[in-house]
């Protein structure tokens, strides 16, 4: 009988430790599929963040552009002026030409009267 019995306690034994095995291996495989959920997540967080810089980096390009609109305008705004500046130039050098030139007519002209 009690040879009996510590039979059954040894198998009882194994059962038990048989049910705490299944039990490791529910939680490592429950253990292995949050893993897997957080790695999934961290994808899609690594995802959205990657996408989120792609679209910073859209952004930021979009300014150089518009800053680089903004100076060739500038540089646009400024060559019209110099050339409007060297025009003027241009122009009061031709007033004083002419100038010069009808003084030399009047003083021709004087000293033809003479």
């Amino acid at each position: 009988e009690c040879a009996r019995e510590g039979e059954r306690a040894r198998a009882r034994g194994r059962e038990s430790e048989s049910v705490g095995d299944w039990a490791r291996a529910r939680e490592t495989v429950r253990e292995r599929a949050r893993a897997r959920a957080s790695e999934r997540e961290s994808e899609r967080t690594s995802d959205r963040a990657r996408e989120r810089e792609r679209a910073r980096e859209r952004e930021r390009e979009r300014e150089r552009e518009r800053a680089r609109e903004r100076e060739r305008e500038r540089t646009s705004d400024r060559a019209r002026e110099r050339e409007r500046e060297r025009e003027s130039a241009r122009e009061r050098e031709r007033a004083r030409a002419r100038e010069r030139e009808s003084a030399s007519e009047r003083e021709r002209a004087r000293e033809r009267e003479i």
